[in-house]
């Protein structure tokens, strides 16, 4: 306090000091004959100088009252740190720093906190790949012998990995909503079947495919859900990776206990496969109108990357508002350069389709041999 205190005192005589040196200059200026301006003499000039100096470093050294110290950030936790030096660090993870230290501050060596939800949020804001940590992962005690014959079999019901959820069974989700994912026996037939020119069957697909002598064996599902496109597609003997988010419910361990492969990446994120590989890129209903566009066009050119030549993508049940599909989206999917293969345009009857005048688009396209 007599530290504040004595600081305004300075800064006061400061400003007194420079205002009676100004009028002093002024003054003689008014009264010298001829009217024009007089030199001001170095030495006030220098004094001037002086104060002005000695104001703005008072002005430094003084407690800002807005920051206090007391609400000053926290130092980074210590592995945070070791971390940066080793690797770098996405900037949407520096731009969340409270969700990054609390991610990052456990004890080393130990077992992790239970914090898969605050792992969720950071990857949602964009901070991916997550730093890496030197803590034991928490795993169940009892874990299956084999991977399931059958990708439709049903889930199991006693899983040590649902706490963080509301149901504690997948039999409590697949009861929720048939269209989650965890209801195999609505999975078993999802993909098979055409009840609309929306609609375009695996075996469809497939034949397509070979009619035009191509083949389809590597391919990756973005944001697939419980991994049921994978499933289908896996008895037909293709292998199918499955990127999908945990948004408030457990996908990426259904994925899993199916026997299938789950990539817990966004949306945002570049596509984890390397150049001209895979054979089909299929985008289901994650991919949207609710997309900023320019983050789709991005999305949609790194699926041009790791397709190869003569390779397909499938835009599966993709909605939209009727204008925007025309005007926006249809241009945006034209960039590419694909030959379409199918492309069916239906309106989406739901309420909110209804209200919003809404469409459906199901595309296949197919990537030219060569550019």
């Amino acid at each position: 306090m007599g530290f504040t205190m004595g600081l305004n005192f300075l800064l006061l005589l400061g400003m007194v000091a420079t205002n009676i040196l100004s009028l002093y200059h002024l003054s003689s200026t008014i009264q010298s004959k001829p009217p024009a301006a007089a030199p001001v003499p170095d030495h006030l000039i220098h004094q001037l100088s002086t104060i002005r100096a000695t104001i703005n470093h008072l002005t430094s050294l003084q407690p800002s009252k807005k920051t206090p110290s007391s609400a000053a950030a926290p130092a980074p936790p210590s592995d945070l740190l070791i971390y940066t030096h080793i690797s770098p660090i996405a900037s949407s993870c520096k731009d969340n720093p409270a969700l990054l230290h609390q991610y990052m501050n456990y004890t080393p060596f130990a077992l992790c906190p239970n914090d898969s939800p605050l792992a969720e949020d950071l990857i949602l804001r964009g901070c991916h790949p997550l730093p890496r940590r030197r803590c034991f992962s928490r795993t169940p005690s009892t874990t299956p012998t084999s991977l399931p014959v059958d990708p439709f079999s049903p889930l199991p019901e006693k899983t040590a990995i649902l706490s963080h959820y509301s149901c504690k069974t997948f039999s409590c989700f697949a009861g929720l909503k048939s269209d989650m994912g965890f209801d195999m026996k609505v999975e078993k037939s999802r993909f098979l079947t055409y009840k609309s020119d929306l609609d375009l069957p695996i075996s469809q697909l497939l034949e397509l495919a070979k009619s035009a002598k191509s083949v389809i064996r590597l391919a990756l599902d973005i944001g697939g859900g419980t991994g049921t496109f994978a499933a289908q597609m896996k008895l037909q003997n293709v292998t199918v990776l499955t990127t999908t988010m945990n948004l408030g419910a457990p996908y990426n361990e259904a994925v899993a206990i199916r026997g299938l492969v789950p990539l817990h990446a966004p949306l945002q994120q570049r596509l984890p496969v390397f150049d001209g590989v895979l054979d089909l890129v299929r985008c289901g209903h994650a991919v949207n109108r609710w997309i900023p566009v320019t983050s789709m066009e991005f999305l949609f050119f790194d699926v041009d990357r790791v397709l190869r030549g003569g390779g397909y993508f499938l835009v599966d049940h993709f909605f939209s508002k009727r204008m925007d599909l025309e005007k926006v989206f249809t241009p945006l999917i034209g960039k590419l350069g694909y030959k379409k293969v199918k492309w069916a345009v239906a309106n989406k009857t739901d309420s909110s389709g209804v209200k919003n005048g809404e469409v459906y688009l199901t595309a296949l396209l197919q990537k030219p041999l060569t550019r």
